[in-house]
């Protein structure tokens, strides 16, 4: 929730360029009215509006202005993927629904790009999870015919994409990527992430709270299943602090807990559901942390761990362009989902075409 990550990619018979990529920040005011509307702090129908638009226009100029640094005009460019921002995912609610902002029709006319978006909501209401989607990309960019690979996107949530042999692709929500480590940097230092996860591994990480937090029913959940930051904030971090003996811990040291709670998070995944894991490639801002690759790394000791950059895509421009994949394939009229990954009764041709005139 920290900005808009954009690529711009070529696709032909033979697979994926990656033209460009940059990643623009949200202006301060517009990720703090964010945060506040996750936390469902005044959010009027007015304010959900406006931020619908706000980050709409956000998107629209990351699009722009990726464009314009690399000399294409939008005319070259077929189509946007947006995914949106997410402010609600709500999968097993009853009725079921995942709800992301940012007005598709405002960005196409503000482009001049037919723009697809609202991913998620066939695969929701083909009684799925709408969750992950990035998968099917994974296994297009990355996987292959590769068994025995994990793909592990590191972003706010983790989620984790598994070849096994023999078997269909497996994908979900392992459970806290990054939010908890960024939220808690945010309110005792300032900062919007752990740049190079320095902070944490100036810590010692507590075993009370971290066994506390890996005792949430999430973990212990079967797949498919897929989370958000609705669920995993601050107030669920205070829960599990409140509920153990500890006496006040060291921010730094909560921090340490956080990046051990996502690595140890990720590697129970892969352990119940890929025990012969021989290769772990990694993207997301989280393979940006070197203390949480270091923990994966040493958890794993069976398998490679490192960055997708390592198999020819910057892991930063992953997530980026598996939605303009994913908008490929809605305008090739193209299944979207992986039922085996998100529960969906059957493969969907997911989004909807947003035209700029």
């Amino acid at each position: 929730m920290d900005g808009v990550d954009a690529a711009l990619i070529r696709l032909t018979h033979d697979g994926m360029a990656l033209l460009a990529f940059a990643e623009t920040p949200y202006p301060e005011d517009l990720r703090e009215a964010l945060e506040q509307a996750v936390r469902l702090e005044t959010l009027t129908l007015e304010g959900f509006g406006a931020l619908h638009v706000r980050v709409g226009r956000a998107f629209a100029q990351a699009a722009l202005g990726l464009l314009s640094s690399c000399g294409i005009s939008p005319a070259e460019v077929t189509a946007i993927g947006s995914h949106g921002q997410t402010l609600l995912h709500k999968p097993q609610a009853n009725p079921a629904f995942s709800l992301q902002i940012g007005d598709p029709s405002l960005i196409a006319y503000t482009t001049g790009i037919v723009t697809v978006a609202d991913f998620r909501a066939k695969d929701i209401a083909a009684h799925g999870q709408g969750a992950p989607l990035v998968p099917p990309f994974h296994q297009f960019a990355l996987g292959g015919g590769e068994r025995g690979l994990a793909v592990l996107n590191i972003g706010g949530i983790a989620n984790i994409t598994l070849f096994p042999d023999n078997a269909p692709v497996l994908g979900f929500d392992t459970g806290p990527g990054n939010t908890l480590m960024d939220l808690w940097i945010r309110l005792h230092r300032g900062e919007s992430f752990d740049r190079d996860g320095s902070w944490g591994r100036s810590g010692v990480p507590a075993a009370e709270l971290l066994e506390a937090c890996l005792a949430d029913d999430y973990f212990r959940q079967a797949a498919p299943k897929s989370s958000g930051r609705d669920y995993f904030n601050l107030a669920w971090l205070r829960q599990r602090l409140a509920s153990t003996t500890l006496a006040p811990l060291a921010p730094h040291d909560v921090q340490a807990t956080l990046t051990h709670l996502t690595a140890r998070s990720v590697v129970a995944a892969i352990a119940q559901h890929l025990p012969a894991c021989r290769r772990l490639a990694v993207c997301g801002g989280g393979a940006k942390n070197s203390f949480l690759m270091d923990l994966l790394g040493t958890l794993l000791p069976s398998a490679s761990v490192h960055s997708t950059d390592d198999l020819g895509l910057p892991a930063a421009a992953v997530e980026a362009c598996a939605f303009a994949w994913l908008a490929a394939r809605r305008l090739s009229a193209e299944p979207g989902n992986i039922p085996s990954v998100t529960g969906a009764r059957r493969a969907l041709v997911l989004g909807g075409i947003y035209a700029p005139d």
